[in-house]
């Protein structure tokens, strides 16, 4: 679905991204991972078309990005801090969004109606809360049915109730063979939700396996822990 072939960017002497070279597939989840630094924002903003990497290429159901803009219309993107214009109230943010996608034929209002948000409709964005305002990024980045979910940090900020009606609701879109695409620092969070780990180190893609392998490789059974096992034995090799 989405094939990512030698990338590479730079900003000025800071290689960003280093030959990255993946396949992502419909019904993975797949937790994008790494320190501050090691790509991961330039990696979704590239895949975005936000960034313009120097070298090589990214296809989306077999077209190059590049070519056909259009694709971002398949993707549904939930930002770590959504900014939206503060003078207007939710009501009309999410009929501003429908407007500019009349393309879309089919609507999904599930979040909107589980986060209670008509409720709530009526208040200006400068008043709500940093919660409420990731409920409001979240139910945008599903609301036009896309076949690609790109969620940074998405439970940030939530409460335990409404952090578990969004992962329940990530889990159910992987089972709808949608691809979704996670970054968080909450490792917690991805237990029941990641199939896939792709980890980025100093640009460098370190490795992209499912859960179970990373589980049976480094011999811990808990997310947390593989991550920090596999962060440990990258920093050994590194030294030697």
């Amino acid at each position: 679905m989405i094939r990512i072939h030698h990338l590479t960017k730079s900003f000025k002497k800071f290689r960003a991204l280093d030959d990255i070279n993946l396949q992502l597939e419909r019904g993975q989840a797949v937790s994008l991972l790494g320190p501050n630094g090691s790509g991961k924002t330039t990696l979704i903003k590239s895949i975005l078309g936000l960034v313009i990497p120097e070298k090589g290429s990214i296809h989306i159901n077999g077209q190059e990005i590049r070519s056909h803009w259009s694709y971002r219309s398949k993707i549904g993107y939930m930002p770590q801090i959504g900014r939206y214009p503060e003078n207007m109230t939710i009501r009309q943010v999410l009929a501003m969004l429908r407007e500019v996608r009349k393309d879309c034929r089919q609507y999904d209002e599930e979040l909107i109606r589980q986060f209670d948000l008509p409720a709530i409709d009526h208040k200006l964005m400068r008043n709500l809360s940093g919660g409420t305002r990731q409920k409001v990024s979240a139910c945008l980045a599903f609301l036009f049915s896309p076949d690609i979910l790109i969620l940074d940090e998405p439970t940030a900020g939530l409460d335990p109730l409404a952090s578990e009606i969004l992962k329940d609701k990530i889990a159910r879109e992987r089972a709808n063979g949608k691809l979704v695409l996670i970054t968080s620092h909450v490792l917690s969070d991805l237990e029941d939700i990641t199939s896939h780990v792709v980890y980025l180190q100093e640009g460098k893609l370190i490795c992209f396996k499912t859960v179970d392998e990373l589980k049976e490789s480094t011999g811990q059974h808990q997310l947390n822990k593989v991550i920090a096992a596999m962060m440990q034995t990258h920093l050994h090799e590194n030294n030697y």
